[in-house]
């Protein structure tokens, strides 16, 4: 596959800066972008595969002019858009002189790409090193803008896990599911570890008192939970959270729904509407998922992500779900910080500091409505998140979301300076949540 779509595919996009910075001519007249996702091993067919065609769809319509406005101006400023695609199997060691290649040998003036958290911790400060343009697409894991905290290279255009998180508990809370005592499985990383205590945190300040029946950390990609279903089903919570993702995540439900464990209890998956329509009807109606943000079957209704749903549906034949989005999402905040940078010189590249210059900070409209560059000194992305439950129409063979609730992002973000476990330990001072 990862021939495949090196030879078929054209991708996308830098960010530039403020008006005045410099420019210059695209080497071969084109605006060549390293594209890193997972084309083999567990993760490709959920995630990387979703977003490498959610890549292609956008990319072959930016250069062929055909993308509504405010994206209707060709490629990126005006050059064409070249991808060299990078399959992120493998491991962090083994991503990091991929990434060194990409910018040595390819000399690609921007890179979008990774899902592990593990990967983008280890390709954060190698971007930094090598002052090369860098936009996560997926990668939640808080440490990000902890870890690099005078960001000036990288930046996230979806969101960190804390969000998913707080959100999942308000979630449970507001729509009134009992909740005296939670269980959680994880996948055993900065992830799995992360997002289990952010929502056992929040959970505590929303419902004082709540007991944790059991936590279970298998190994990532482990794909057998026998004995963590066992652990869950004889601990019996009210509640069965999870942010497994990819295979591991579709393993759980499947397993468990066999073993009986979903149908008695709320489960809440954060990352479940990625495989919305690849559980075929073998998830629990009822099943409570999330997109990671306002992604997927969650994307508001706008002539932006109509237009790309019409689009992967025609291309792909399939549902586009929310790792699609993600990409797509970075795509566009990279071409509109790109031609923000180039400062009305079309055919040309802006340099490296303009690029990052012009995404600090940036506002631009995305599939999944408006996105604000505000948080991590302009660094990280500002939007909602939303949670649904799962229901499989055995008649018409379809799956759909009901009960839908969306919190906005001022509800469900720590403020800049402040890390999501200080925020949630104080009660989520500043909080804007609404009626």
């Amino acid at each position: 596959m990862k021939n495949i779509v090196q030879k078929s595919l054209a991708v996308m996009a830098a960010a530039g800066t403020l008006a005045a910075m410099p420019v210059h001519a695209a080497e071969n007249g084109k605006f060549r972008v390293g594209v890193v996702t997972f084309l083999s091993g567990a993760a490709a067919g959920p995630f990387g595969v979703p977003s490498i065609n959610g890549a292609k769809v956008l990319v072959d319509a930016l250069n062929e002019g055909k993308v509504p406005a405010p994206y209707n101006v060709k490629g990126i400023n005006g050059l064409e858009i070249e991808a060299v695609v990078i399959d992120e199997n493998g491991g962090a060691t083994k991503q990091v002189e991929e990434f060194r290649n990409l910018a040595e040998r390819h000399k690609v003036d921007a890179v979008v790409g990774y899902i592990s958290s593990g990967d983008c911790l280890a390709i954060s400060p190698v971007a930094e090193e090598l002052g090369v343009p860098t936009v996560f697409f997926d990668c939640g894991t808080s440490r990000l803008f902890e870890e690099n905290n005078k960001p000036r290279y990288v930046f996230r255009t979806g969101l960190d896990a804390a969000i998913d998180n707080i959100g999942a508990a308000r979630y449970l809370i507001d729509t009134g599911h009992k909740v005296d005592s939670i269980a959680g499985i994880q996948q055993n990383y900065s992830w799995g570890q992360d997002s289990w205590g952010d929502f056992t945190a929040a959970m505590k300040q929303l419902k004082p008192g709540v007991k944790i029946a059991t936590e279970q950390f298998p190994k990532i990609f482990q794909g057998q939970y026998g004995a963590e279903i066992s652990a869950l089903a004889i601990s019996n919570p009210d509640v069965i959270h999870s942010s497994f993702w990819g295979g591991d995540m579709e393993a759980l439900v499947l397993q468990g729904n066999a073993r009986g464990l979903l149908d008695k209890r709320t489960t809440i998956l954060t990352c479940g509407e990625s495989a919305l329509d690849r559980f075929k009807g073998q998830a629990t109606n009822g099943l409570i998922v999330g997109a990671r943000g306002p992604f997927g079957a969650f994307a508001p209704k706008n002539t932006l992500s109509d237009w790309f749903h019409a689009a992967y549906v025609a291309k792909n034949e399939m549902e586009p779900t929310y790792p699609a989005y993600k990409m797509v999402q970075a795509i566009l905040g990279l071409k509109a910080a790109a031609e923000k940078a180039a400062a009305g010189k079309p055919g040309t590249v802006p340099n490296k500091d303009a690029l990052v210059g012009a995404f600090k900070g940036l506002t631009f409209e995305s599939v999944s409505g408006t996105v604000n560059m505000s948080r991590a000194n302009g660094h990280q992305a500002l939007q909602g998140i939303a949670y649904g439950e799962y229901h499989f129409d055995k008649k018409t063979k379809k799956a759909s979301l009901q009960n839908v609730k969306a919190y906005a992002g001022e509800c469900v973000t720590p403020p800049d300076g402040t890390t999501a476990t200080e925020w949630i330990k104080a009660g989520f001072p500043g909080a804007k949540c609404g009626g």
